[in-house]
């Protein structure tokens, strides 16, 4: 194929073809960058949505599994259901280009990317954002400005733009984001690696080896930092975009005329409201929950109407909101005062409960305001991990730490079914389980932890973050940190601007920025940030951060409180240890044909795992307390002290005790703790036709060392 275009950008080259492919869609950009191919295309219907407040923008992102030489796995041998890496790239392309379009768009706009071909070491979203702009760009609908993304690593401590798959492994940092030449618009952050801290377990002989991994330091990202990096990469952005621009002008099709639909606002409505309505107004937003102030207004415009039976319900419906959005935003800017009484940098009233279900490994109910997340938590084996297969993947992955969250319409008072997962879901989701992942090393365990949401007034995803953090400590799995996550809005007018610390569904909805951040008291996890009005300055995000900061300190406070209260659901709670021994007694451990570790099994009903190289045992069981007093009995074996070993030989006598009996004999347990045989024909003069008539365990007998076979000696009764 003909490349029209072939730019070099920041550790990448991309070409573009226009026209050759998908001709009659609106538009069609054609993407090639190393072994990847893409193709995206945008299409606009000529009718127009009845909404005035939504954009009717949909966007699919979608991959071919024949793109990387797959065939798909299951009975059907078709892609079918999006997997959640093709829908959570879907919602990052959406959130980027939603905010290109002007005020009124109100034409179903459908975008589609589609993979054709994969390379193993392409970054699939910021490609397919690209792609998808570059169509939009070039087609015939109105819009002027390019968008693009850039992926930010951190490798050896070192800033890496736009790494590869294989770099990005040995990142401690993914920070995906989207902006124009002159403005970021969105940001995906999370941060893993870390590192294991090295530990002596001092319940062993100091003398003998036993390093053990305790802890997993995580990788926290302090605010500074940040800004450097987002400071760097809007440089990259700038570039990238001025020169998408020039080199895709050529190619724009003709614009066709746009009708926007205009705020169709009655300026005699508007000031009829605010003149006798404005107390109502003001009640109906101190009404927390929008169920209630939605009723409230709704009560309100019934009651207008009553009193003026000849005015249009919708022109007087978009009045009392217009009028609503403007006395928000007013408090807030003149007199740093919120619809719920409270300041700029106020959290609303928490509480935890934890283990509330008697039968679950472990639960937590957070609430916050009028939030509420249920986190569950249930713990299982390598066996229970999630099993994923990514179009760069050659072989499918496991999955050993999940979050899901559930966002049922009776959180925020509708009457709506429940229904499958939905993209914002599986979202929110993803961005909770980005936020505590690094302060875990699960070695081996899988947990899964499911949100579900009972009550819903502002940022039910920050609440499953610090209920699944409760959730964590409630089942006693370890973390190397307290992670709490947080909302934060901004009220602008262009002029002054105010920062809002936990927002609530009425500032998401008329205000200007959702910026969540998830972190400990040292720095960021996680960070998902959309702009509502075009962009933001990093004068203003870097305060946005550091007032995010002091509330995730203040909500870490109150949850290590809650922690100490914690009563575990033993009985019910499987329990993990793991620690290391000296290798050289793992022979004893695990005994003559296993028997030791058998006993131990069965005594104290767990599963043992031990590795026989390194030395490191991982005991599971039901109950904390039989977990504990297996490692005891283990340790007990390795302290004991040594006996000294005999050289024996044939025809001496010494006093044994029987350890255990079998159909042929038994096998009797010398003075220095090595096992010998006393075969069913020497233990008497007599024919012995069962060894139990005879002989029980633990009795102690006079035996002759009758031969040595190898390592194993045979004995007769003395």
């Amino acid at each position: 194929m003909k490349y029209d275009v072939s730019l070099d950008l920041v550790n990448k080259t991309e070409e573009y073809s226009f026209g050759v492919v998908a001709k009659q869609a609106d538009g069609a950009a054609w993407l090639k960058s190393g072994k990847t191919v893409i193709l995206a295309t945008v299409v606009m219907d000529e009718s127009e949505s009845v909404s005035e407040d939504f954009l009717p923008l949909t966007v699919q992102y979608i991959e071919k599994s024949y793109a990387a030489g797959k065939i798909p796995g299951g009975f059907f041998k078709r892609e079918a259901k999006p997997s959640d890496f093709e829908t959570l790239t879907s919602r990052i392309v959406d959130r980027s280009l939603r905010p290109l379009f002007p005020k009124g768009y109100a034409h179903p706009t459908q975008i589609t990317i589609m993979v054709f071909s994969a390379d193993k070491e392409a970054d699939l979203q910021a490609l397919a954002l690209n792609a998808a702009s570059a169509a939009l760009y070039v087609s015939d609908i109105d819009i002027n400005r390019s968008v693009s993304a850039i992926r930010a690593a951190k490798i050896d401590g070192e800033l890496v733009l736009n790494p590869t798959l294989e770099e990005l492994k040995n990142s401690t940092l993914d920070l995906y984001l989207s902006g124009t030449k002159e403005e970021l618009l969105m940001i995906e952050m999370r941060t893993f690696g870390g590192e294991d801290v090295e530990v002596i377990d001092t319940s062993l002989d100091i003398s003998m080896p036993a390093t053990v991994i305790t802890n997993h330091k995580s990788n926290a990202l302090p605010e500074d930092e940040l800004i450097e990096i987002l400071a760097k990469a809007q440089d990259a952005l700038f570039e990238s975009n001025s020169k998408y621009e020039e080199s895709f002008a050529p190619f724009k099709k003709p614009t066709r005329p746009l009708s926007l639909q205009e705020n169709a606002l009655n300026e005699e409505f508007v000031t009829y409201v605010e003149q006798n309505h404005f107390e109502d107004i003001t009640n109906a937003m101190n009404q927390m929950a929008k169920s209630e102030r939605s009723t409230a207004l709704r009560e309100l415009r019934k009651k207008i109407l009553e009193q003026n039976p000849e005015w249009d319900e919708a022109e007087l419906k978009g009045a009392i909101e217009s009028v609503k959005r403007k006395q928000v935003r007013s408090q807030i800017l003149e007199q740093n005062l919120r619809a719920d009484g409270r300041g700029l940098r106020d959290i609303r009233p928490i509480s935890i409960e934890t283990n509330i279900l008697p039968n679950a490994h472990a639960s937590a109910l957070f609430t916050r305001g009028q939030t509420q997340a249920l986190v569950v938590l249930t713990m299982g084996g390598p066996k229970d991990a999630q099993m994923f297969e990514s179009l760069t993947d050659d072989v499918a992955q496991n999955e050993n730490f999940m979050v899901h969250y559930n966002f049922p319409g009776f959180s925020v008072g509708e009457a709506s079914p429940v229904m499958g997962t939905k993209r914002r879901e599986l979202g929110h989701g993803n961005l909770a389980k980005r936020a505590l992942e690094p302060i875990l090393n699960l070695d081996g365990q899988t947990v899964r932890l499911v949100s579900e949401i009972l009550e819903s007034n502002g940022s039910s995803s920050m609440a499953t973050v610090c209920g699944g953090y409760m959730a964590l400590k409630a089942a006693d799995v370890q973390t190397s940190d307290v992670i709490s996550g947080i909302a934060m809005g901004l009220v602008t007018d262009g002029q002054k601007y105010a920062i809002l610390s936990d927002i609530m569904g009425l500032e998401d909805h008329d205000g200007d920025m959702d910026f969540k951040v998830t972190g400990s008291k040292d720095g960021i996890t996680a960070m998902q940030m959309d702009i509502k009005l075009g962009g933001i300055s990093l004068d203003i995000l870097k305060e946005a951060l550091y007032q995010a900061k002091e509330g995730r300190a203040h909500i870490i406070d109150i949850m290590q409180e809650a922690q100490k209260e914690i009563e575990f659901n033993d009985g019910v709670l499987p329990s993990t240890d793991i620690f290391h021994i000296d290798p050289s007694f793992i022979g004893e451990i695990i005994g003559q044909a296993g028997k030791t570790i058998r006993e131990i099994i069965e005594k104290f009903e767990v599963a043992i795992d031990i590795d026989k190289k390194d030395g490191k045992v991982k005991i599971t069981g039901k109950s904390k307390s039989g977990v504990a007093d297996a490692k005891e009995h283990i340790n007990s074996i390795v302290n004991a002290p040594k006996k000294e070993k005999i050289n024996y030989a044939v025809g001496e006598v010494y006093e044994g005790v029987v350890k255990r009996i079998v159909d042929f004999g038994a096998f009797v347990e010398l003075p220095d703790g090595t096992d010998g045989l006393l075969h069913i024909s020497k233990i008497s003069d007599k024919r012995v036709d069962k060894v139990s008539d005879v002989l029980s365990e633990g009795q102690k007998i006079e035996v002759e060392i009758l031969e040595f076979k190898g390592n194993k000696i045979s004995l007769g009764r003395a």
